[in-house]
This record gives structure tokens, C-alpha cells and sequence, in this order.
């Protein structure tokens, strides 16, 4: 399989786990799969593969010790770019993973976490933050309650 066809499938590879993440968050299934840390091995498989099939000497030192400029270098490379390419999206994956789980046992609103996570990663790990600091400091119940809370108000108004 070629980088660019690795490369393709890993896009692809994550989206039915976003999905089911900020779609499904309350299905059986999505709470299941998104449990298990399988959706993690093939991600970290082709990482594996890649990383191993195109590390030269030359980006190998400049990942070694990185400089911008060496590291601009090193990411022209169209393989360095697929390593670090499926590299952000295990991390992505990994982080919506745990902003998915806190949400489900904190019962702290995740939706736009997530959504930001899958396109800004570092982004989604601080809406989440926030929005369970300001939960946490303005809806002061125990864990869980905040959603059954309104979700009884909701099913209530109908």
C-alpha cells in the first residue's frame, strides 16, 4: 500500500468514530467501541509502518533535535508528512476518546468539544476543560445530574 493510499484510508479510518461520538454518544454500541482502545492499533499500526519505511538520516536529525527551520524541512517531505498527519490523528482520536468518556461519566456537555477536537484538536481539550469548569462552578450537582436534570426538564416540556 502506498503512503498516499495510508494516508487516505487513516482520514477515512477515524470518521465512523467521531461519528458515533458526537451523533450516537448515548447508543450501547458507540459506548462499547469507544471504550475498547482497538480503534487505536491499526492507527498506530500504519504510524509504525510509515515511521520505520521513511525515516531517512537526514529528518531523522532533525527530528532528533528539532528546529523550525529543520522541521519545516523535515515536513516537506511528503512521507514526514504522513507520519505526522496519522500521528495528529491517533492524538485527535485519543483526546475526543477521553472528552467523550468524561462527558458520559461527568454528564458534562461534549458535542462542541468534540466537533472542535476532530478539526482543532487542542482546541476541543479546552472547550472541554471550560465547559466543565463553568458546569462544575454554575450547575454544582453531582456527577451525572446535570444531564438527567435536563433531560427530564426536556422530555417534561413536550
Amino acid at each position: 500500500m502506498s503512503i498516499v493510499q495510508i494516508f487516505n484510508v487513516a482520514n477515512l479510518f477515524v470518521l465512523p468514530f467521531w461519528a458515533l461520538m458526537i451523533f450516537l454518544p448515548k447508543w450501547k454500541v458507540t459506548q462499547r467501541v469507544m471504550e475498547s482502545y482497538l480503534a487505536f492499533v491499526p492507527l498506530a499500526a500504519a504510524y509504525l509502518y510509515l515511521f520505520v519505511t521513511s525515516i531517512t538520516p537526514e529528518n531523522a536529525q532533525a527530528l532528533s533535535s528539532p528546529q523550525l527551520a529543520d522541521l519545516a524541512r523535515a515536513f516537506a517531505n511528503e512521507n514526514v508528512t504522513a507520519i505526522g498527519w496519522i500521528h495528529f490523528l491517533t492524538f485527535d482520536l485519543f483526546v475526543g476518546r477521553y472528552i467523550y468518556l468524561e462527558g458520559q461519566k461527568t454528564g458534562v456537555w461534549t458535542i462542541h468539544s468534540l466537533a472542535l477536537c476532530l478539526f482543532a484538536g487542542p482546541l476541543g481539550l479546552l472547550s472541554h476543560i471550560f465547559t466543565y469548569w463553568i458546569t462544575k462552578k454554575f450547575f454544582p450537582r453531582g456527577e451525572g445530574e446535570v444531564v438527567e436534570v435536563a433531560e427530564k426538564t426536556a422530555s417534561s416540556e413536550v
